[in-house]
């Protein structure tokens, strides 16, 4: 029997967590029945090589408060966020990841900072148990990102939060292609703090994230949330065009003051190249933000559900977000 109003939803996207996931929802069930046992587990699992499914479907079925979705393909973990928080009912709601460097116990201490007044309360993972160069490409992204979007995000901070119904409600509400799920948090604005936590080392497997998926998801979201690329390329073709413009009047004057010849053709040849590499890479930008507005255009979904632990439920849920949007 679906229950009316769960206390804590925990939102979890799923990829490759087979062996990860029993272990996860015990530890889990523990740590939120210490706060009430009006909670629902939302597991949305990204279509992954194995049988994580087979593994949400047995959850499910021995504790209905564990729901579970899988899409149509794999449409990345920020979608997999997306989907849950669209179906959670919970008055407080979680998002974590799946290999349990998440602590499932620190979620009390999550909701008890709540209650101070927050609606949102980061997990700051602190020291993390993660590789060198992973942490140090970590921060430069962060660092990075915040500069080009104009947006504070802590690096020390991943997925990890609880956050009130009142936020998830609003974050709903965008329906934008390029998803980044910490920066829509971060842009609502509502009244956050930070609480510091245990950060564990990856139970199995290694992270899904190849460099190359790292770099697309920078690109996306700097796109998504600000033009200042676009305001930067603008700047430098100006400052370009200002030294060039000083530098041509200083050559010119003193050809006809002194009579000094031009310079040679070597070094107008390099500049030409330059210039030309320039313009290339400005319209390079352009186009991928043209790119952008393009597939926003389509007003296609953000994802497709495959199948879910209980379709009647799932399909109600989803015709009210529908409605809602």
């Amino acid at each position: 029997m679906e229950q009316a109003n769960p206390l804590i939803s925990v939102v979890i996207p799923v990829y490759r967590a087979e062996k990860m996931l029993d272990e996860l929802y015990a530890r889990l069930k523990a740590a939120l029945e210490t706060v009430s046992p009006r909670f629902e587990i939302v597991l949305v699992e990204d279509c992954g090589p194995d049988r994580s499914w087979q593994v949400i479907e047995r959850l499910s079925a021995a504790d209905p408060r564990v729901v579970g979705l899988q899409f149509s393909r794999n449409f990345g973990q920020h979608y997999g966020i997306t989907a849950g928080l669209d179906i959670c009912k919970g008055d407080w709601v979680v998002v974590m990841d799946c290999d349990l460097q998440d602590a499932p116990e620190e979620i009390p201490r999550l909701y008890h900072k709540a209650q101070e007044g927050y609606d949102v309360v980061l997990a700051l993972r602190g020291k993390r148990q993660d590789p060198l160069l992973k942490r140090a490409t970590s921060w430069l992204y962060y660092r990075l990102f915040s500069y080009l979007a104009d947006i504070d995000i802590d690096g020390d901070s991943g997925n990890f939060r609880i956050m009130s119904r009142k936020v998830v409600v609003n974050f709903t509400r965008m329906r934008e292609q390029l998803r980044f799920f910490g920066g829509h948090v971060q842009w609502m604005g509502f009244p956050t703090t930070g609480l510091q936590v245990q950060h564990a080392e990856r139970l199995e497997g290694t992270s899904s994230y190849t460099f190359a998926k790292l770099w697309k998801l920078a690109t996306d979201t700097i796109i998504a949330y600000s033009d200042k690329p676009l305001r930067l390329a603008a700047q430098l073709g100006l400052t370009m065009a200002a030294v060039s413009f000083l530098f041509g009047s200083f050559i010119l004057g003193r050809a006809l003051l002194q009579g000094s010849p031009v310079p040679g053709w070597s070094s107008l040849i390099v500049s030409l190249y330059f210039i030309g590499g320039l313009i290339i890479g400005i319209l390079g930008i352009i186009g991928i933000y043209l790119s952008k507005t393009f597939d926003e255009a389509k007003k296609r979904p953000l994802y497709i559900v495959r199948r879910a632990t209980d379709s009647a439920r799932y399909d109600a849920r989803a015709a009210r977000n529908e409605h809602l949007h």
